[in-house]
């Protein structure tokens, strides 16, 4: 009996937009970074110490996520010291916002400790918990991601 292959399986991965963002985004440290930017922690110094990344893999997270305007640098002088940066979010990275909070959401339903999650996301003008929700372009709300379908798009390239 003939095995049917998958339909993706006729189409190249070569321009593929998972691929490419991994490739910025797919070290654990990068999160980790976003995660304090978003958090207020924004020079060098102090996201090394909270977040325990060894600094030559934070020096180069920093690097990758500046070169593709994820974070941009802002200079600062303590006083009597050498300028230094702070980093802060792009448009480009404030719409990785929604991805953090649906890493957390993940993170609250199946590893938080049983007293709960250490951080939740609020609406700044209600203070109710935010949460991330997939919803189609004509405005329907898909509870069951399972009604979700994969199909080739306007990039897409036969495979080799």
């Amino acid at each position: 009996m003939p095995t049917s292959r998958p339909p993706a399986m006729a189409y190249s991965t070569e321009n593929c937009t998972v691929g490419r963002t991994m490739a910025i985004l797919g070290e654990r440290s990068t999160f980790m970074v976003l995660r304090d930017v978003c958090n207020g922690i924004r020079r060098f110094d102090d996201m090394r110490r909270h977040s325990g990344i060894p600094r030559q893999v934070l020096s180069n997270r920093l690097s990758l996520l500046v070169e593709h305007d994820v974070l941009h640098r802002v200079p600062y002088r303590d006083p009597g010291e050498r300028e230094r940066h702070e980093y802060r979010l792009t448009p480009k990275g404030f719409d990785l916002y929604p991805v953090l909070v649906a890493i957390a959401s993940w993170g609250d339903r199946y590893l938080a400790d049983p007293e709960g999650p250490p951080v939740e996301f609020a609406h700044r003008d209600c203070g109710a918990v935010v949460h991330v929700e997939v919803v189609c372009d004509v405005g329907h709300r898909v509870d069951d991601v399972r009604r979700i379908a994969p199909q080739p798009g306007p990039g897409v390239k036969p495979a080799s």
